[in-house]
């Protein structure tokens, strides 16, 4: 390739990627009144710099091939600081190997930028293979915590390239640049995932919430989400794990079920968001479903509507692993706005807003779940008679 075809190349490659970065973001005209989806994701593996991409010296790479492929980025932890919105993002290379990579936002909808390099998070053991899916908490003893997946190959099955371990990682920053690794959380149970750091104290321990399981992969081998509480984060044991929701056979969490981040404190209690999995003929659909716990006993649920709350739509049913919503990030700003960050198809991330009132307003009004078939029909066929009978409401003319 002759020098000048290679500048050129290059200079479209990196204009390709600016007008991705200063695309603005556009609210879907559909909306349920308690969340608005936007229409473009606000990560992609396109978001990643080119310099993550490709060897832009010619002499060592003279046909400008990409030599490290992004594949998704996706799973974000969030946090706002300084009326900025960060996204800790779970990018996976095209060697299957995820790593965490911060990008910035002013607005939180659009404009997401890389930091020029990838969050360097310390090993806890030669033996961990792969990170994701972390948690950001923003805590009262004045640390910013990191709580994610920490995995590694399962040393009783060395024939078995499948068979993993999956441990709750714990780091901590002050600036989520520099991270001091802690040991791994410590439980009874075999694996864990989806822990989250509670942000308050309670009781003068850390608290935090886990996904107890026997087996790395299979659904209906864990109860539910657990809640423990811990002395020392920085030497973190959990004893006892009580389940907060547990799973229910034919709902959305019959397979399983996982916090997404840290639940948003309000007037009327612990406001959660949450992963439920179910297993279908097209495989496992993860759906996203919300529910209300105590102010002063966070593991004690006081509301949970019926059924989800977001499920995949469009092109969020395709990717990597279909049919998947999944959130471990978002960010409630102090005018009442929520950000809701998601995973779709373990390929790409979106956001969703609302307000901490509709969402209140959703978990505490919304029917719970009726478990049965007659008891729904009898929910709906109550509202269809409140309707029915509002003198307002014209439902037009009857088909005879």
């Amino acid at each position: 390739m002759q020098e000048q075809e290679y500048q050129e190349r290059v200079k479209q490659l990196m204009a390709d990627y600016k007008a991705l970065i200063k695309r603005p973001n556009i609210k879907a005209r559909v909306t349920n009144g308690i969340v608005e989806r936007y229409q473009y994701p606000v990560l992609t593996a396109a978001h990643t710099p080119v310099f993550w991409r490709y060897d832009l010296d010619r002499v060592q790479n003279p046909f400008l091939c990409e030599r490290m492929g992004i594949n998704s980025a996706f799973n974000v932890g969030a946090i706002e600081l300084d009326e900025r919105i960060y996204l800790m993002a779970r990018v996976e290379g095209a060697d299957r190997k995820s790593f965490f990579a911060i990008a910035e936002s002013r607005t939180g909808i659009d404009g997401f930028r890389f930091w020029d390099y990838p969050v360097e998070m310390p090993s806890a053991n030669p033996e961990e293979t792969n990170v994701y899916d972390v948690r950001l908490t923003q805590h009262e003893d004045g640390w910013i915590y990191g709580l994610f997946c920490a995995e590694q190959h399962d040393p009783e099955y060395p024939e078995d390239p499948s068979a993993a371990i999956a441990r709750c990682g714990i780091a901590r920053t002050r600036d989520l640049k520099t991270w001091q690794r802690l040991p791994d959380l410590k439980t009874p149970s075999a694996q864990q995932r989806n822990c989250v750091l509670h942000p308050e104290f309670i009781d003068g321990k850390y608290a935090l919430y886990t996904r107890p399981m026997a087996d790395f992969k299979s659904t209906g081998t864990g109860e539910g989400i657990g809640w423990g509480l811990c002395e020392n984060i920085e030497h973190a044991r959990i004893t006892e794990e009580i389940i907060v929701d547990r799973c229910t056979y034919h709902t959305i969490t019959e397979g399983k079920n996982g916090q997404g981040p840290a639940p948003i404190k309000t007037k009327e209690g612990w406001l959660h968001l949450a992963h439920g999995v179910r297993d279908t003929a097209a495989g496992y659909r993860y759906v996203l479903y919300m529910f209300l716990t105590d102010l002063n006993a966070p593991w004690k649920m006081i509301a949970k509507p019926g059924g989800y709350f977001m499920g995949p739509k469009g092109q969020e049913r395709v990717g990597d692993v279909s049919n998947v919503l999944f959130s471990n990030g978002w960010v409630a700003r102090a005018n009442g706005e929520v950000f809701i960050y998601y995973g779709s198809s373990d390929t790409r991330t979106h956001v969703a807003t609302s307000t901490v009132d509709r969402l209140l307003d959703y978990v505490l009004n919304t029917p719970p779940d009726g478990l049965r078939s007659s008891r729904c029909v009898e929910q709906r066929c109550d509202l269809i008679k409140k309707n029915l009978a509002n003198p307002w409401w014209k439902p037009g003319e009857k088909v005879t």
